[in-house]
């Protein structure tokens, strides 16, 4: 187990596509869900976005992008141990957790203030 973890620390190459994968999966699982929903339990159009579906909705996605910003926490606070190859992989992930996290806060920000199925 301990070398599984050491394979898998925040310098190995595998976190430049962990964050724009986890952000794709988000994405998919969130537009998927909501047109899904939209054709299963139509909300009334009087209820605005006071709704079940942008409750579930947000939710998803601040859970997303909370994942996403621990990971950029962790990558950074990698790179103040590291040098050369490590310290560039740390922070090549650290940007790239950072970039996945801002695309989940900018494209659930619609479900803050949109009625759903419109």
């Amino acid at each position: 187990m301990r070398a599984t973890m050491e394979r898998l620390h925040f310098t190995h190459p595998i976190h430049f596509i962990i964050g724009l994968t986890l952000w794709s999966g988000w994405f998919v699982t969130v537009y998927g869900g909501h047109a899904l929903a939209c054709e299963v339990a139509l909300p009334e159009p009087e209820q605005g976005v006071f709704t079940l579906i942008n409750a579930t909705l947000l939710v998803i996605s601040l859970l997303a992008a909370a994942l996403l910003a621990w990971l950029t926490w962790g990558c950074w606070q990698v790179t103040k141990r590291h040098q050369g190859r490590l310290r560039f992989n740390a922070w090549l992930s650290t940007g790239l957790y950072f970039f996945s996290t801002l695309g989940v806060v900018f494209a659930a920000m619609p479900i803050v203030g949109i009625p759903p199925c419109l």
